[in-house]
């Protein structure tokens, strides 16, 4: 991946989640879960095949990177294109990446058809996405400020009153106060502190990654 910018925020969700719905006498257990991996991702796969070793079905799909670059799906014996390419596309429908989904099937007796079970899969998925709590990444650069107490807590305050909130404050013979900025607004905040301080304090940039917005 190139370098990142503000448009590369995306939606993931908080944490698990589980759900169940019936539909013909069948269950469908669906876990939604946050996977920043591939090899993350098939190990809830695995722990669902655990959970649950007499169920018929484990199908599975998950969507891994910003754009979901990363994207699998796997039926699990249901007829192909059944189930785990609806649940994919369930995830690509509500929006969300760095996710997995599976769900599991315990037959009730009833065949639900082709189209059925298309349907049934994609409301497993659809049923733990509106349970979800959703969190918007995005990526942010660490921007470390050193500066002596001479004018440190009143750059500190400034900053706060602007809506630089600073992610961590280290007190000791000087201040560093640690900025998270969006990587367009890296030389901006860099003027905004030299102009704060009147160019009595140091600023480092440092690593660019993603984080969870607040919210």
């Amino acid at each position: 991946m190139g370098s990142m910018t503000s448009a590369d925020e995306y939606t993931t969700v908080a944490g698990r989640v589980e759900t169940e719905i019936e539909i013909e006498r069948s269950r469908f257990l669906c876990v939604l879960d946050r996977s920043a991996s591939e090899d993350a991702a098939r190990a809830v796969v695995a722990e669902a095949r655990a959970a649950h070793p007499r169920a018929r079905h484990h199908c599975s799909a998950f969507r891994i990177g910003p754009r979901g670059e990363t994207a699998r799906s796997n039926d699990d014996g249901e007829p192909s294109g059944t189930a785990g390419l609806p649940m994919l596309e369930a995830l690509r429908g509500e929006g969300l990446t760095d996710v997995v989904a599976v769900v599991t099937r315990y037959f009730g007796g009833v065949l639900l058809g082709t189209g059925g079970l298309v349907r049934a899969y994609t409301a497993a998925v659809q049923e733990s996405a509106a349970a979800a709590r959703r969190v918007v990444r995005a990526p942010r650069t660490r921007l470390h400020v050193d500066v002596g107490w001479d004018r440190g807590p009143g750059l500190e305050a400034e900053l706060r009153r602007t809506g630089l909130v600073p992610v961590h404050v280290e007190y000791g013979e000087a201040l560093r106060i640690d900025l998270a900025v969006a990587p367009g607004d890296v030389g901006a905040t860099v003027d905004r502190v030299a102009e704060l301080s009147s160019g009595a304090a140091g600023v480092d940039v440092g690593c660019t990654a993603y984080v969870d917005l607040p919210g």
